[in-house]
């Protein structure tokens, strides 16, 4: 009963009037420095201009969170995420994720959520699947939400980005338990709408994604998905690759927050 509070507590610290630009800063792991713009390389540097701009939340995994906790810490939310893999490993094997920490890590570090990856459509299903509801199980217990990053992938999958393929991880992530999930960008409001109703009013997040060529593009998705119901987005590349990492965060939870069009908020970067 007392855990129900705290979620929804805590949800509230993410989610400001139901809204939130979350900052990804897992790609480190994931893709690698070569990710990172040589400005950006140090992490304390960019996890500074993205709390300078106001970011509702940084979802890191525990080492980075230790690592920069004094530049976050009573500023913006925390989420600890447990999984990562890296690109390092055979390609057969990159639909994989690996234990990069334990529930009792996101407790101590101060977390308001956890987040786990599930590939779904992925021959290692089952094994991201059993270490979601093993988190799940503690976290539901403590009050704590928990992020799935709903990824359709797998060997059978043509486009990631289909509809009919998003809308079927999204179904999976509210069946297994998600209090948010963070899923692909469809391509256009009219489909991502038919994304949100799947998810029958668990929080939908955009993922990023690859960083635009024309940052006023992303604006444009982000837009786009408001309008069709989302509740924000969760944003990496598109901001730690931008020449004002701060200004980029400014623009898009003016877009988030304020209901203000791509065009209107792109004013804000130049």
């Amino acid at each position: 009963m007392y855990s129900l509070v705290g979620k929804k507590l805590r949800l509230s610290r993410i989610l400001k009037q139901g809204k939130a630009v979350v900052f990804a800063f897992d790609h480190g792991v994931e893709h690698g420095p070569s990710d990172f713009p040589p400005e950006s390389i140090d992490p304390r540097s960019i996890v500074s201009k993205v709390v300078e701009g106001g970011v509702d939340a940084i979802m890191m995994l525990p080492a980075m969170a230790y690592r920069t906790w004094d530049i976050w810490a009573g500023k913006t939310s925390l989420i600890v995420k447990l999984t990562s893999k890296t690109n390092l490993r055979p390609p057969d094997e990159r639909l994989r994720q690996s234990v990069f920490g334990v529930f009792e890590d996101a407790v101590a570090l101060g977390a308001d959520a956890v987040a786990l990856t599930v590939y779904w459509g992925s021959q290692f299903e089952d094994q991201m699947l059993e270490r979601w509801f093993s988190v799940k199980d503690r976290a539901d217990r403590h009050g704590i939400p928990c992020l799935q990053l709903a990824y359709p992938r797998g060997p059978s999958i043509k486009n990631i980005y289909d509809v009919e393929v998003v809308k079927y991880g999204v179904r999976a992530a509210i069946e297994s338990g998600a209090d948010l999930i963070k899923t692909y960008y469809t391509g256009s409001e009219a489909t991502f709408r038919e994304v949100v109703k799947v998810a029958a009013g668990t929080p939908v997040l955009m993922s990023g994604g690859p960083a635009r060529e024309n940052f006023l593009d992303f604006l444009r998705d982000v837009e786009s998905v408001m309008r069709a119901g989302a509740s924000g987005v969760v944003v990496g590349r598109n901001v730690f690759r931008h020449s004002h990492p701060e200004k980029a965060v400014k623009a898009i939870a003016a877009v988030v927050h304020e209901g203000r069009t791509a065009e209107e908020a792109f004013e804000l970067v130049k």
